[in-house]
């Protein structure tokens, strides 16, 4: 098996797991491939228009992180309709329709209210478990000391909100179709891998490789609590008032407030530890690369043929997608392709 630090070039096509499919975002388009129940695989082509293209300013680092981070939310969630929409029991419609002589299934328009509704929901139990409750629990517990752990706060609710998200994926993780879906995941990764090393992108080369990525959002989630740690240590000692019970709403405010800050620097982080590839961006890398134990699976040979077809929809043509490394600015596909 491949080593995934061994790759001699990087590029900055990116992808995310959909119910039974892959979605690929390349420098021009954003590709949707999905497993059909006929056993057939589907293409969809997303127009994919960046802002940062239009407004500059969007695009300068710190800026960027958070800009990426809404565009790609926007674009995953898009993705995710696209797929949940052909994973439909074509056969349960059609007993359906037998039985009320009408479409079965939810109309489109209120499946994307629920998953609004549904969204919505999510960042409110979001704020709840990451931003108020930790707050709270530390605030209890620092009573009980007689207020003497409190400036270990920020220590310990950044430690349990990592235990938070690490539990909720191992939980999540022993479901079957989320078990599937970190399959295709898996896939994503490899097949990215294989392109990295300048193979040709069939089953065999793609099935060698790990399925640990630097450049995975994963590892962005885990680099932003950890970023969050020290952002918020510095606030804290900065102004140690914050730390106190009577000023928790406060807290929780400030903190909601500092997450396009947080993304920010964990992009730049991220971005740096895919260009590059040393002692320093690997320590950087490593809890997202444990993390990823839990969030992608080794997948089977039909997961590997669907990333493949996603991954050769949005390849440039034009090298585009290589990213600069080591400063070696201008080398083409076949150039690096030479030295794997």
């Amino acid at each position: 098996m491949q080593n995934e630090s061994s790759a001699c070039r990087r590029t900055s096509i990116g992808g995310q797991a959909l119910i039974e499919g892959i979605m690929m975002r390349g420098p021009k388009k954003t590709s949707v491939c999905c497993r059909m129940a006929d056993g057939s695989i589907t293409t969809d082509i997303i127009e994919d228009k960046r802002i940062k293209d239009k407004v500059k300013i969007l695009g300068w680092p710190l800026i960027r992180g958070i800009v990426n981070l809404v565009e790609s939310m926007k674009l995953g969630y898009k993705a995710l309709m696209i797929s949940a929409d052909k994973s439909l029991d074509e056969e349960t419609e059609k007993e359906q329709e037998k039985k009320d002589g009408k479409k079965g299934g939810v109309p489109a328009p209120v499946m994307s209210a629920l998953m609004v509704v549904a969204a919505i929901i999510g960042v409110v139990i979001a704020i709840a478990l990451f931003a108020y409750l930790p707050s709270l629990l530390f605030d209890f517990i620092n009573k009980q000391t007689n207020f003497t752990i409190t400036g270990f706060k920020t220590i310990f609710e950044g430690v349990l909100k990592i235990g938070i998200f690490v539990g909720y994926i191992a939980l999540i993780a022993t479901m079957k179709d989320i078990k599937r879906m970190f399959m295709y995941h898996g896939a994503e990764h490899k097949t990215i891998f294989c392109y990295e090393h300048g193979e040709e992108l069939t089953v065999e080369n793609v099935r060698k490789y790990k399925r640990f990525h630097p450049r995975c959002g994963t590892s962005f989630m885990i680099l932003m609590l950890l970023v969050g740690i020290v952002v918020s240590s510095i606030l804290g000692i900065a102004f140690d008032e914050l730390l106190m019970p009577k000023m928790r709403i406060f807290w929780v405010i400030i903190k909601i407030l500092l997450v396009p800050v947080i993304c920010g620097l964990g992009y730049e982080l991220i971005k740096v530890c895919g260009k590059y590839d040393n002692k320093l961006t690997r320590i950087i890398s490593a809890p997202g690369m444990w993390m990823q134990r839990l969030t992608t699976k080794e997948p089977d040979d039909s997961m590997i043929e669907v990333a493949i077809q996603a991954l050769k929809e949005v390849l440039p043509g034009d090298d585009s997608d290589i990213i600069d490394i080591a400063g070696h600015k201008g080398l083409k596909t076949n150039d690096l392709a030479s030295n794997s």
